[in-house]
């Protein structure tokens, strides 16, 4: 099963296959008539939620801004080699701002002729991870009120992490609980939130069933 849903299209299509036959059920959406869309896709490291997003803001059929939240390391050639692998994928059309840490700014300005592609909240997420507690909430929702408010197309690439070992060391911890509360507070007023795992991305806003609103806690989960 398959759902494929063009960025402003108006009609989603379900792709189903029963043995060897194939068909296509076809429902309206009920995003169509939102002058724009806030759109989440998770996955792990290296599952290609990177190239799914620029896809979809391929797709959007507006002026692509690229908003990269990376820290440039000139000492770290992994680090740069990666970086250097996602400039040579974006078409050369597409604007590019550096952002580490004021996101929130730079989503509130966006123009709605714009589609912001922004790559990727785990790492804005570790460029700000020293905040206390009450800063970071602050971040937080100044974030999610920015991103309602937005009159753009947003894209927004996060990586999924805490499906594995809880991380023996306390800014471990803080990343992973931090980063899931966020994307779980994001996801719940997105207008679509993918998974992308396995070679394939997964429509969560089709497949799954939302869950209630967050509830604050200072207690990580276990």
């Amino acid at each position: 099963m398959h759902y494929f849903k063009p960025l402003n299209s108006r009609w989603a299509g379900l792709l189903l296959q029963n043995g060897n036959n194939r068909f296509m059920v076809f429902t309206e959406t009920t995003s169509a008539d939102k002058p724009h869309q806030l759109i989440l896709v998770t996955g792990p490291a290296r599952s290609g939620k990177s190239e799914w997003a620029e896809q979809l803001a391929a797709q959007s059929d507006k002026a692509v801004v690229y908003v990269a939240t990376a820290q440039v390391d000139p000492t770290d050639a992994e680090w740069q080699a990666r970086i250097a692998q996602h400039q040579q994928r974006r078409p050369a059309g597409w604007q590019t701002l550096a952002i580490p840490v004021e996101l929130s700014a730079a989503i509130h300005t966006a123009s709605a002729t714009d589609c912001l592609l922004i790559d990727s909240l785990g790492t804005w997420l570790a460029n700000v991870l020293e905040q206390d507690d009450i800063t970071w909430q602050q971040t937080v929702t100044t974030l999610i009120t920015s991103l309602q408010q937005c009159e753009s197309d947003v894209v927004i690439v996060a990586e999924e992490t805490g499906w594995g070992v809880v991380p023996a060391y306390r800014l471990g911890r803080q990343f992973r609980d931090r980063l899931g509360h966020l994307m779980r507070q994001i996801g719940a007023i997105a207008d679509v939130v993918y998974l992308v795992t396995g070679g394939y991305a997964l429509n969560l806003s089709v497949l799954g069933v939302p869950l209630p609103a967050v509830k604050r806690s200072n207690q990580a989960d276990f």
